[in-house]
C-alpha cells in the first residue's frame, strides 16, 4: 500500500467515524438536481508526504496527473483565470460566458507587488527568494485577498503555499480552508507535490516534505459509499516520479514533463460515478 493511499483511507475512515454532519443546516453547495449538497466533516486533518521516499498519488482509484499538472500550470504558471487556457473541464461549472473565474487563483499570483528588490507577483517572488535568499522564513504566497472575494467565483480552497528551506532540501505547507475529500483530496496534493519538486529543481535544492493543512475536510452525502468502497479497495505500491532533468526555467515544464513509471489502480465499482457538487 502506499502511504498516500494509507493517508487517504485512514482520512476517510476518522471522518466517517468521526465527522459531524451538516444535515439539517442550510449549505450553499448544490447537486446538479439542485438538490442540497450535505457533507459530514472533521475539522482540521494534517498529513505529511515526504517526497524523498515516494510520489504521494493514490492507488485505490486513479489520480489524473496530467490534467492536474494542467491545472496548476494554469495558475501558478499562466497566472490565468480563463478557462479558455485550461485542458480539462474542472473549472467550467464555475466560469462565467467569457469564460473567466474572476479575480481568483492566478490572477491573484500574477498580481506585481513592489519590494524593495523590485516589482514581483508572488510565484516570481518565491523563484527569485529561493534562488537568491533560501533560508529566508518569508517564502510564501497567499491568494484568499479580501479585496477581491467578490469577484471571485469561487472563494479559493487552497489559498496558501509557504516554502521552507533547510539544507538544500526545500518543503512547503499546503494551507486549505476546504477539502472535498473524494474530489479533490490526492488532485491537490499530487499538484503540490510536482509544484515543490519544480521548485526545487530549478532552485538547485531538493524536493522534501509536504505538509497539507485542511480546515475543513469533507465528504459529501453522496460520496459516503464511494468513501466505503475506497476504504476497501486493492491498494497497490507508489509508482516511480520523474521531473524532465533539462528544464532548469519554471516557465518552461509542461504537463509532459512529468512523468510515472509503474502507476497501477484500483477501479471503482461498476456504476459508481463521482459527482461534484457545486
Amino acid at each position: 500500500m502506499s502511504r498516500a493511499d494509507e493517508i487517504l483511507v485512514q482520512n476517510l475512515k476518522d471522518i466517517l467515524s468521526e465527522g459531524v454532519s451538516d444535515e439539517g443546516y442550510e449549505v450553499r453547495p448544490r447537486w446538479a438536481d439542485g438538490t442540497p449538497a450535505h457533507t459530514i466533516k472533521k475539522f482540521c486533518i494534517v498529513n505529511r508526504y515526504d517526497l524523498r521516499e515516494e510520489f504521494p498519488i493514490i492507488t485505490v482509484r486513479r489520480s489524473y496527473i496530467k490534467s492536474a499538472v494542467d491545472e496548476l500550470l494554469w495558475i501558478w504558471q499562466k497566472k490565468s483565470s480563463d478557462i479558455h487556457d485550461l485542458h480539462s473541464g474542472v473549472w467550467n461549472s464555475w466560469a462565467d460566458e467569457t469564460g473567466s473565474i474572476g479575480k481568483a487563483y492566478g490572477y491573484q499570483l500574477g498580481v506585481k507587488h513592489k519590494y524593495k528588490e523590485g516589482m514581483f507577483d508572488q510565484v516570481d517572488r518565491v523563484l527569485y527568494d529561493l534562488k537568491h535568499d533560501p533560508h529566508s522564513r518569508r517564502i510564501l504566497t497567499n491568494i484568499y485577498n479580501h479585496h477581491d472575494l467578490s469577484e471571485m467565483h469561487l472563494y479559493p480552497c487552497a489559498y496558501s503555499m509557504t516554502f521552507n528551506v533547510s539544507g538544500n532540501v526545500l518543503c512547503g505547507i499546503l494551507n486549505q480552508r476546504s477539502q472535498d475529500m473524494i474530489t479533490a483530496n490526492n488532485w491537490n496534493v499530487v499538484q503540490y507535490a510536482v509544484l515543490l519538486h519544480m521548485f526545487a529543481q530549478v532552485s538547485g535544492l531538493v524536493a522534501g516534505e509536504l505538509v497539507h493543512v485542511i480546515a475543513d475536510a469533507h465528504i459529501y452525502d453522496r460520496h459516503i459509499p464511494i468513501a466505503e468502497a475506497l476504504i476497501n479497495a486493492k491498494s497497490y505500491p507508489a509508482p516511480a516520479f520523474e521531473l524532465d532533468p533539462d528544464v532548469t526555467d519554471f516557465y518552461s515544464f509542461t504537463p509532459d514533463s512529468v512523468r510515472l513509471t509503474g502507476y497501477k489502480w484500483s477501479e471503482l465499482p461498476e456504476g459508481m460515478k463521482i459527482e461534484v457538487a457545486i
